[in-house]
């Protein structure tokens, strides 16, 4: 059974805000902070630290909305162009948030002489904390939901599953915090552990469409496999080979 909640967070005349927006505004805002402060601890300038943000959070979000509608309703290209920016009804895709502002952030990164993989670990504040906020805004928009179970629960909370492993990370984040490790072994371990706890937990009782090998499990509310878990060795390996590149590699040379 669904809550009856309203996708509103408050309206003043006019202007509606959702809460799908509002916790992203605040993602924003506390994975931008975290950029600044973790900046000017190693004497980046605050224009550079600024125009980065604005530059991975814009990308990030043009990726994330358009690997949504490509994945799930590319007729809207043609058909209804304007539902494609329609982000504040929610519909962004993580993998395209993620690729958007790497992409852009690295080479923004690389044009102004900075490692970008010393910027990419500080970002996983906004990233852990973001996800775990959007999971908690999809119940308001009543999607991302869980599969039904014979059990007296009913339906799998997979939002709430799937906040629980932003907060998991974020977590983790500040524990290796404490510890001396290189540079971008923060960011490329947090996209592996994220990648994985998502196939292996969140997907598997997420109520999505299975592809090729369909199996569920009416009475435990799981099923296989899914896109994501499809897709999910491919990340690893991408990842892995990020790493082994970009920060084993030039340690040892």
């Amino acid at each position: 059974m669904l809550l009856d909640l309203s996708p509103y967070a408050f309206k003043i005349g006019p202007i509606v805000v959702r809460w799908y927006g509002l916790f992203m505004a605040i993602s924003f805002l506390v994975g931008s902070f975290h950029l600044l402060k973790m900046g000017k601890k190693k004497g980046l300038s605050e224009d550079f630290l600024l125009n980065l943000a604005m530059i991975v959070i814009v990308s990030g979000i043009i990726g994330a909305r358009l690997i949504f509608v490509l994945s799930n309703y590319p007729q809207w290209f043609v058909t209804a162009p304007l539902n494609v920016i329609k982000i504040w009804e929610g519909g962004l895709a993580w993998h395209g948030a993620l690729l958007g502002g790497l992409l852009t952030g690295w080479y923004y990164c690389k044009k102004n002489g900075v490692n970008p993989n010393m910027i990419a670990d500080w970002t996983v504040v906004g990233l852990s904390f973001g996800y775990c906020l959007v999971r908690i805004a999809n119940i308001f928009n009543q999607e991302v939901l869980g599969r039904m179970t014979q059990f007296s629960f009913g339906r799998w909370p997979a939002q709430l599953v799937g906040s629980s492993i932003g907060l998991v990370l974020l977590i983790r984040y500040f524990y290796l915090q404490k510890k001396q490790l290189p540079e971008g072994y923060q960011f490329w371990s947090f996209i592996w552990y994220h990648q994985l706890l998502r196939a292996l937990i969140e997907e598997t009782v997420r109520e999505n469409p299975l592809y090729l090998i369909e199996y569920v499990n009416p009475k435990w509310g799981i099923g296989v496999v899914t896109l994501t878990q499809w897709f999910t060795p491919l990340v690893l390996g991408i990842v892995y080979y990020m790493y082994k590149y970009s920060v084993e590699k030039p340690a040892s040379e």
